[in-house]
């Protein structure tokens, strides 16, 4: 039985904070692989219109790129209309009978859960894990195992406005993806701005 865990989101762009999440649930649970799952549309918010769908996994790849536990899935970009992890997992579970998948998701999520469509057979697809967000609490009634990660305070949604006002994002991304971002003129940069 394979062990993969699976890390949704709209890598938006994709930086190290999706990157250490990902390494430090692979190692804790001994995982055998990380599939990152790129949403085509997530219910709970509206995507930016910022980048198309091709940027952000090309985007993902860079980022992702030399370590061979790390892959993308692209299921959920590959259908229309807002994506369910409940139809997901039924999905992945029925065409990977032989893996048993951990779903990652941040304390800002598990504050959310009672929320998300059909839970209660959602969690009987897959073993949700919660990672540590400052500021959100980690109670809830459902079952989560709980991974202990460093805390790293970086979002996409900063990483955006930081590149539309020229200031630098160097370490908080993966250099191919700054280089990437630059080369395709990505959320509103005209210039250079990794030394800035």
């Amino acid at each position: 039985m394979k062990k993969v865990g699976i890390l949704g989101g709209t890598f938006d762009p994709p930086h190290y904070g999706h990157l250490l999440i990902a390494n430090e649930v692979l190692s804790a649970l001994e995982l055998d692989k990380i599939w990152f799952m790129p949403n085509h549309e997530p219910p709970h918010k509206k995507k930016p219109e910022s980048v198309k769908d091709e940027d952000r996994l090309r985007m993902l790849e860079l980022a992702i790129a030399g370590n061979s536990a790390f892959s993308i899935q692209p299921i959920e970009l590959d259908r229309n209309g807002p994506s369910y992890t409940v139809d997901t997992m039924k999905l992945l579970n029925a065409e990977y009978s032989d893996h048993q998948f951990f779903f990652i998701i941040g304390a800002d999520m598990i504050e959310y859960l009672p929320k998300w469509h059909d839970i209660d057979i959602l969690i009987n697809l897959v073993q949700f894990v919660g990672v540590e967000r400052p500021s959100y609490s980690r109670q809830t009634d459902y079952p989560v195992l709980y991974v202990d990660v460093p805390a790293i305070d970086v979002s996409s949604s900063m990483i955006r406005d930081r590149v539309k006002k020229g200031k630098s994002v160097r370490y908080l991304l993966p250099d191919p993806v700054i280089d990437y971002i630059e080369e395709k003129h990505l959320y509103g940069t005209s210039k250079s701005f990794r030394h800035s």
